[in-house]
């Protein structure tokens, strides 16, 4: 008899072809199968007569075929079919559609689904690309699942074979046969608790929903079948965090020691009184740094809000205590501006700590010295990227570990850097400045307490956003000269590097959106250019010597980007830190670590081409000062609603959290990091956008489950969860160890 954890290839009419298909959807068992689920479903049971469509509605409708033709025009190829019902009949129009020419025949019945449009002529209506499936005859015993229900609609798995029809006669044979052999995975306590389905109902129900199922709960996926498959699959992801949490904290740590000693050495380097927020952070650090468990703590932080100077104070105390503190950041700029900045406030200090840099660009003798220099205990305070966690590398005696811009690391790296003591386990203090939405935080670092700054530092000034089009790029650069002839300094920022020959832009945050139109609709390869279209996009190379020999001559301009080398990075960086560059043409390589409070002026051109978090991150690069500053958001050409929203917040507020949040809405969890985020765990039915009421019922209810063990469930019930636990945590989600 078939199982959960039966092979697909096993199921009737799968087989081996099939099943390695199947496998590169990632469905391999018949579990996998079954969390296939409906995307969306057409209501086949109440059908739309073509009397009662409305224009600018998405409609079924159910109609036999009363012609076809194929119409040749200039520009393309137009499939033209006419559905009847009665007297009344439908236009349907695929463009494009040579590949139609023979598919349906007169008299067959289709169901249709699509926008309904007015026809050009007036009367009666049309539907542009719709979805379309011929429908079986009334002979045929499979009509139960086509017709006079409603029908789930899934996303094709491949091929012509695999399609949402095919796929509704699989799954009705599988729960036919697999009907009362569903095992439970929730304990009873909790499902009584939540009024929730058991599991083989709810998946029966997503399925083939009931007559009378409300069609907006089955489109919005909150239907009570879905909030139980979505609350487990979010219970277990909220299980595994919340015990990883509490397995470091049984684990042997380091027990810091506050004394008078310590608090008077971070007295020393503060520059300025720090606000409420990052008293109460430090105080949160230090608190667990204290504790004799490792501490796991997140500290996120709006641009500008002062992280840095926080997670210093910590590293002081592990110095203090006779301990090396270590900072991993994502980039040799990045790495390099936490050296010179911690080098500078230590400096403050009556005591000589000693810092060493380690990246991968240094010179290998110097790269030698400073890993002796680790190992030997000669270094405090240790700075690098990703070469800290290189097999060389060894520490003396390290006590807190400090991780900047998490996210742009792999979450693998963060806990191979976490273990390369052999005796007690270092703190780990994790940095961002990418405010991160609550729904990503519970899911992302839901095993690291969270620690938030939420208020500027003293001296930082709201920054005037505005956004205009590049035809009043002169406007622009008369207003960049009159910011310089002030005294002040500019950035201008651009997408890709080089023009027509550049094959790696710079631009990380570019969204789905902005894929040229005629690619998007026609199904074919577009003769226009890839999304990074290069002769329409500026590039910094080339508006560096347009700007230098036009609108900004005169001026003292430099460039920078991801191609040159950490020295010539470096020495781009210092000069314009140094107030010898007016103006620094860049891409987006000065998103972080560049301090300059003497530039006051942001230029982003292309900024339809940007991300949110990424504007937001950039436009941080001003307003450092007691100076007013300012961001220009330039566009150029055709602006998508979705690049206009974009633009439209970024004018509106400064609010990091409040952009993350809609940034998160725009784009969608899998796409928030610009890139597909290596921790985020693969839901099968969950969305984080759309569960968020449903993920915090999971984070409550999973602690509640890891106190209360013996009132929560059975000993059977408790084995289930734990064996569950382990498939869905390191099968599935793979979000971090599953240790």
């Amino acid at each position: 008899m078939l199982g959960l954890d039966t092979h697909v290839q096993f199921v009737k009419g799968i087989g081996p072809n099939i099943a390695n298909s199947l496998a590169a959807k990632e469905i391999s068992t018949v579990e996998d199968l079954l969390y296939h689920l409906p995307f969306r479903y057409e209501d086949r049971l109440h059908p739309m007569p073509l009397s009662e469509l409305k224009p600018g509605e998405m409609a079924s409708v159910i109609g036999e075929v009363r012609g076809t033709v194929l119409l040749r025009t200039r520009s393309m190829p137009i499939f033209e079919m006419t559905v009847g019902q009665g007297i009344s009949s439908l236009k349907c129009m695929w463009f494009h559609g040579t590949y139609l020419k023979d598919k349906f025949q007169t008299g067959q019945m289709l169901a249709v689904y699509g926008k309904v449009e007015p026809s050009r002529s007036g009367r009666g209506f049309k539907m542009i690309q719709p979805q379309v499936e011929v429908l079986p005859a009334g002979d045929d015993e499979s009509e139960l699942l086509e017709v006079g229900r409603i029908v789930p609609v899934y996303e094709s798995l491949g091929g012509n074979k695999l399609t949402s029809r095919w796929l509704r006669r699989i799954v009705y044979n599988l729960l036919q046969e697999l009907e009362g052999h569903v095992p439970e995975t929730l304990p009873k306590a909790l499902i009584e608790r939540l009024a929730l389905p058991c599991r083989e109902e709810a998946l029966r129900s997503v399925h083939f929903p009931p007559a009378g199922t409300p069609m907006t709960q089955l489109q919005a996926s909150a239907t009570a079948a879905h909030r139980r498959l979505i609350f487990e699959e979010l219970f277990y992801l909220e299980l595994g965090l919340e015990l990883k949490r509490r397995r470091f904290k049984e684990r042997a740590g380091i027990g810091f020691e506050t004394s008078e000693k310590v608090r008077e050495a971070i007295r020393e380097i503060l520059p300025f009184h720090p606000t409420t927020a990052q008293k109460n952070a430090l105080g949160e650090i230090v608190a667990d740094m204290r504790r004799p468990s490792p501490m796991r703590r997140l500290l996120q932080g709006d641009v500008g809000s002062g992280k840095t100077i926080v997670a210093l104070q910590a590293m002081l105390v592990a110095i203090e205590n006779g301990y090396q503190a270590a900072l991993m950041a994502p980039t040799e700029i990045l790495a390099t501006q936490h050296y010179l900045a911690a080098k500078k406030l230590l400096e403050r200090s009556s005591k000589r700590y000693r810092i060493v840099l380690l990246t991968g660009s240094l010179d290998e003798a110097v790269k030698k010295l400073n890993r002796s220099r680790i190992f030997q205990g000669e270094a405090d305070v240790v700075i690098g990227t990703h070469a800290l966690i290189e097999e060389k590398v060894e520490f003396d005696k390290l006590g807190l570990i400090v991780v900047d811009e998490q996210h742009r690391f792999g979450v693998l790296q963060r806990f191979r850097l976490m273990k390369k003591p052999s005796d007690a386990e270092p703190d780990v203090l994790v940095m961002t400045a990418t405010p991160i939405p609550r729904t990503l935080a519970l899911s992302l670092y839901g095993d690291l307490d969270l620690s938030v700054l939420d208020e500027l530092p003293p001296g930082r000034t709201p920054i005037v956003t505005r956004q205009v089009s590049d035809e009043r790029a002169d406007e622009v650069w008369k207003f960049v000269r009159e910011q310089i002839g002030r005294g002040h300094q500019a950035y201008v920022v651009y997408p890709v590097i080089e023009g027509a020959k550049d094959d790696q832009p710079e631009l990380d945050f570019a969204p789905p959106e902005a894929e040229p139109e005629p690619m998007k609709k026609s199904g074919k390869k577009a003769k226009t250019q890839s999304l990074f279209e290069k002769p329409s996009l500026k590039a910094a190379t080339d508006m560096y010597e347009a700007l230098r020999a036009g609108s900004l001559a005169g001026l003292r301009l430099g460039l920078l980007h991801g191609r040159l080398d950490s020295d010539e990075k470096e020495v781009v960086m210092r000069r314009f830190q140094r107030g010898e560059i007016d103006v620094l043409i860049a891409t987006t390589v000065i998103e972080v670590g560049v301090d300059v409070p003497n530039a006051t002026v942001m230029v982003i051109e292309h900024a339809e081409r940007f991300g949110l978090a990424q504007m937001h991150q950039l436009r941080g690069r001003v307003g450092r000062g007691a100076a007013k500053s300012y961001c220009i958001l330039m566009t150029g050409g055709k602006v998508s609603e979705g690049a206009e929203e974009r633009l439209a917040a970024m004018v509106r507020t400064q609010n990091g959290f409040e952009l993350a949040e809609l940034d998160l809405q725009l784009r969608g969890p899998g796409e928030f990091f610009g890139t597909r985020q290596a921790g985020l765990p693969d839901f099968r039915v969950a969305n984080l956008v759309r569960d968020r009421a449903l993920l915090e019922l999971a984070k409550k209810e999973s602690a509640r489950f890891v106190e209360n063990p013996d009132t929560e469930g059975t000993e059977t019930e408790k084995k289930i969860v734990r064996v569950r636990l382990r498939e869905a945590w390191q099968r599935r989600y793979g979000l971090v160890e599953a240790g």
